[in-house]
């Protein structure tokens, strides 16, 4: 056999495979290279460096881990600091005061307004948000200034208006201070999970965490939360809503439809340990 054995063909063609990059390089420089050539060239080496990694695998007598956990990693935190939050004890809302920190909140219905009747009583938040830090830079809750509760109570003085609707003694929530700068990967995850209906990201009744419309914004049309909940005068003046409130409440109807809803605590606990499963 020959000196290198069955391997000595395999060593001759990395050899062509190094050759041929080489000349890429030298006949395709970027500066000269069109926009649409540039393309190909960025595609076609994805391609190969995709084939070439799974090639290398396969030679390596080891497996690689199905995944890394990154404890240090942003979505990690906020994977986490979600959990926080739901371990926390559903408080009445109209039993919530003022405290200092910044962080995020979740607010559960169990009310008989027909539209939330599948999530009434459930631990599927109607709605989740989060309150940034008065400053960035805040190292301990007081610096953080009460960014979380006064979020919280800014809600809940809309909802005191709703009372066609609705009633603030038919909202809990929970709420968790966390460090600086960690709240938007957790709100992020609650919504990515629960798909809160009230949360604007579900482009279905959004307008709850609206702050007011200056005049010059009036011209906006009503949001979908206060044509079903309609209470804030300031809100009155704008233009009807192009969809109807059946139409709105229809919409509700499907989302609900198509969302998992938590009925039980444990049941989202299992839905985090089968998310992590799959990191």
């Amino acid at each position: 056999m020959a000196k290198g054995g069955k391997y000595a063909g395999l060593s001759h063609t990395l050899a062509d495979i190094s050759a041929a990059l080489d000349r890429l390089a030298a006949e395709h420089s970027s500066s000269t290279a069109s926009p649409h050539a540039r393309k190909l060239i960025d595609n076609g080496l994805v391609a190969v460096t995709k084939r070439i990694d799974t090639l290398r695998r396969a030679y390596d007598p080891i497996d690689q881990p199905k995944a890394v956990f990154d404890a240090a990693n942003p979505s990690t935190i906020g994977r986490f600091i979600a959990l926080a939050l739901v371990a926390q004890p559903r408080v009445p809302l109209s039993y919530l005061k003022s405290f200092y920190g910044s962080g995020v909140y979740a607010f559960y219905y169990k009310g008989p307004f027909t539209p939330y009747k599948p999530i009434s009583g459930t631990e599927t938040p109607i709605y989740v948000g989060q309150a940034d830090p008065a400053s960035r830079d805040a190292a301990t809750p007081i610096d953080q200034g009460d960014r979380l509760t006064g979020r919280v109570l800014y809600h809940r003085r809309n909802l005191e208006k709703a009372t066609t609707t609705l009633s603030v003694n038919d909202f809990d929530c929970r709420t968790l201070v966390v460090r600086s700068g960690a709240e938007t990967q957790a709100e992020d995850y609650l919504i990515a999970l629960f798909k809160p209906v009230w949360n604007k990201e579900m482009r279905i009744l959004q307008g709850f965490g609206k702050h007011g419309d200056a005049s010059v914004t009036r011209q906006h049309p009503q949001s979908p939360w206060d044509v079903l909940h309609p209470a804030r005068k300031w809100a009155a003046g704008s233009p009807p809503n192009l969809k109807s409130e059946a139409e709105i409440k229809n919409d509700v109807q499907q989302h609900f439809a198509a969302t998992k809803i938590f009925k039980t605590n444990a049941k989202v606990m299992a839905a985090f340990m089968d998310k992590l499963k799959q990191l």
